[in-house]
């Protein structure tokens, strides 16, 4: 069985978990999908990470350090993950308000089927970025950090040199891309008052939410059904139609993932390869997809083919060495959502 340990993790397993969780969350958001033009230029890709890292690894990062330090699980992981999504779309870039963020004929035509003129904002790209943000900027890349050292899932992985160090790195991508996408735009106060205050009160929920709970008894899916189902899940929320039929479906789906996790995830058979295989599927879904993206702007098919087809092979071979691990660990035995 595997037994939480004892004490924090060794420096070096933490540095390392860290580091991953920092990389991964920005592939995750930006890369697996390779709707941007750069995917077809690998040393762009590579670079981008200077900024997309601090931009999105280090909040991955601190939103899984401020739920484990207060002995909260994945409620609040995905609370706080929606805060911020709403903090990046709403207030950084302002994507979510911004009639031109893309200046490409596909963003009118995704945009304007569910425009609100009242709000300024289009209700698909306002559920497709908060959930994005949720699932694979944020909830996805912890899952499948967490699941490569099951035992240390619980614990804290930084202290305070480390959390100040995250918040000084964010502050700065912040900074740059707020700097780069208001120079033509800005929101209007309203839009950034109301954002900002529902991301606030987005995060009081996250730890106005009870601690963990011991788990309950009951049947729970084996970790490769739970796999499957999520592909269905996620992948039907990311082909959903640009109209409000659409916006229905992918809100419905999502609503069946929420209420399935929330009914498994507290029962005792409940482990770290169902976590993994709910995150896991997230990242497959959208590296397969990429293969039928169209990317903004111009790039080299064959690079971008090459790119989508290292990135698959990447999260396939990452999500085989874990659950491999986990399987040689008896990995299902400890209740993640919980702990």
């Amino acid at each position: 069985m595997d037994v939480e340990a004892p004490g924090p993790p060794p420096l070096p397993r933490r540095m390392a978990l860290v580091v991953a969780l920092l990389l991964l969350s920005p592939v995750c958001a930006e890369y697996l999908i390779g709707y941007d033009q750069i995917i077809g230029r690998p040393l762009e890709l590579l670079g981008g990470l200077l900024i997309l890292a601090p931009l999105y690894g280090t909040v991955a990062v601190l939103i899984r350090e401020a739920a484990r330090r207060t002995g909260r699980g994945w409620p609040t992981i995905v609370l706080l993950g929606a805060a911020f999504g709403l903090v990046q779309a709403g207030l950084i870039d302002q994507s979510l308000f911004n009639p031109d963020f893309v200046d490409e004929p596909s963003w009118d035509r995704e945009r304007l089927p569910t425009h609100i003129p009242e709000l300024g904002l289009s209700a698909k790209y306002l559920l497709g970025f908060v959930a994005g943000h949720v699932i694979w900027s944020f909830g996805a890349p912890i899952a499948v950090i967490e699941a490569c050292a099951p035992r240390y899932a619980g614990r804290p992985w930084l202290g305070r040199t480390g959390i100040t160090t995250m918040l000084v790195l964010y502050g700065l991508g912040a900074a740059i891309i707020f700097r780069e996408h208001t120079r033509d735009f800005m929101a209007s106060p309203a839009q950034l008052g109301t954002t900002a205050a529902i991301a606030v009160l987005l995060g009081i929920a996250a730890f106005a939410l009870p601690r963990r709970s011991a788990p309950v008894p009951g049947r729970v899916p084996p970790p490769w059904l739970v796999g499957c189902g999520a592909v269905v899940l996620w992948g039907t929320n990311q082909l959903a139609p640009a109209s409000w039929a659409g916006v229905a479906l992918a809100a419905f789906v999502l609503a069946v993932a929420a209420g399935c996790l929330i009914r498994y995830s507290g029962r005792r058979g409940w482990g770290h390869r169902h976590v993994l295989a709910a995150g896991g599927a997230a990242l497959v879904v959208n590296s397969a997809l990429a293969f039928v993206v169209e990317p903004l702007g111009e790039t080299s098919y064959p690079a971008k083919y090459a790119v989508n087809s290292a990135l698959l092979v990447g999260v396939l071979l990452l999500l085989t060495c874990i659950d491999h691990h986990l399987r040689r660990s008896k990995g299902t035995a400890a209740p993640p959502w919980r702990s």
